[in-house]
């Protein structure tokens, strides 16, 4: 396995910290430590915590993108890229950690305009992909909601992402996967009606 570079460790950790503090408690000298590197050596990567939170925003939504993307390879029916889509967020709390985009939409009033732009754009492409996800569902009778897909895809971003901060503040799983499992649940058909039997006369 090739050595990874300077600059994707300070990623790594930096992903991390935003994850488990917010990108506003954390700093270059946090980084250093971790890494056991100058600061210098930091700024010579990522000349501002600017330049690296774009980054860090950056290979996050391409990270997402690729995950939605084998999902997509991966799973054929609607429900199943759905529970697939519903593990990936909990993977990351498994570990501990917040959706960094997440974290990053806590503090959105007061980072840089590239962040903010980065940020909005994963969410968009989230909602995007689970509203043809969604329609894809309806057209085929796996999945029922009322309204347009884009309203039900929102919902369930926003489900998911504030089940993780319950969870967070919780300390265990158990608030986040009844939350998913309610949400799922809202998306399912109602199950086929039993034909009544006639009285005979």
């Amino acid at each position: 396995m090739t050595a990874k570079s300077t600059s994707e460790r300070i990623l790594d950790v930096a992903e991390h910290l935003v994850q488990v503090r917010g990108y506003n408690a954390f700093s270059y000298a946090d980084v250093s430590k971790e890494l056991g590197i100058r600061k210098a050596s930091l700024h010579h990567h990522y000349p501002t915590k600017a330049d690296l939170g774009v980054a860090l925003v950056t290979r996050y939504r391409t990270g997402f993108l690729d995950a939605l993307a084998t999902i997509e390879r991966r799973e054929d029916e609607a429900p199943a890229r759905l529970a697939a889509y519903v593990a990936l967020y909990r993977g990351v709390l498994r570990r501990r950690r917040m959706c960094m985009c997440g974290m990053l939409a806590a503090d959105v009033a007061t980072l840089p305009r590239a962040m903010r732009d980065g940020v909005a754009r994963f969410f968009a492409e989230n909602e995007a992909w689970l509203a043809r996800v969604l329609e894809a569902g309806r057209s085929d009778g796996t999945l029922a909601f009322d309204g347009p897909a884009a309203a039900a895809a929102a919902f369930v971003v926003s489900s998911l992402e504030g089940a993780m901060l319950v969870a967070r503040g919780s300390g265990g799983l158990a608030p986040f996967d009844a939350v998913a499992r309610r949400t799922l649940a809202t998306l399912a058909p109602p199950p086929p009606r039993k034909p009544t039997r006639r009285r005979s006369g």
